[in-house]
């Protein structure tokens, strides 16, 4: 399974838990952090908790092991770092606040319903 597919898994998993806003920022280009931020916001803490167990859990069907988990209670924001993939929860202020999307606003940017129209892509953009 490549970086793309895993940052794919992570997004369907948020959206599974009705995380909203959900988006996959391609790094790789212009970072050594990571290929790839999966970023989504939840409307409340059991909301974000929620999402990230179901991102833990479907992930690890896909064989993929969580290196880090960061941000229990009363954090506004949860990091599931997977290496090459780190996916961030934000409760909508705080989103709003650390403005990642911003951050890195060079990089290619893939909006959760560009996702479904990847299931069958021609190449990845990550070329793998």
């Amino acid at each position: 399974m490549n970086t793309w597919e895993v940052a794919q898994a992570a997004a369907r998993a948020i959206e599974e838990k009705k995380g909203h806003d959900i988006v996959i920022l391609n790094i790789s280009p212009v970072s050594l952090i990571a290929d790839y931020f999966v970023i989504a916001s939840a409307s409340n803490r059991p909301q974000m908790e929620a999402i990230a167990d179901n991102v833990v859990e479907k992930l690890a069907e896909l064989g993929q092991t969580i290196l880090h988990r960061e941000g229990r209670q009363p954090a506004t924001w949860i990091l599931l770092d997977y290496g090459a993939v780190v996916v961030h929860i934000f409760r909508e202020e705080a989103r709003d606040f650390y403005a990642l999307e911003r951050l890195w606003g060079d990089v290619p940017t893939h909006q959760l319903h560009q996702l479904e129209e990847s299931i069958n892509p021609s190449p990845s953009p990550d070329g793998q």
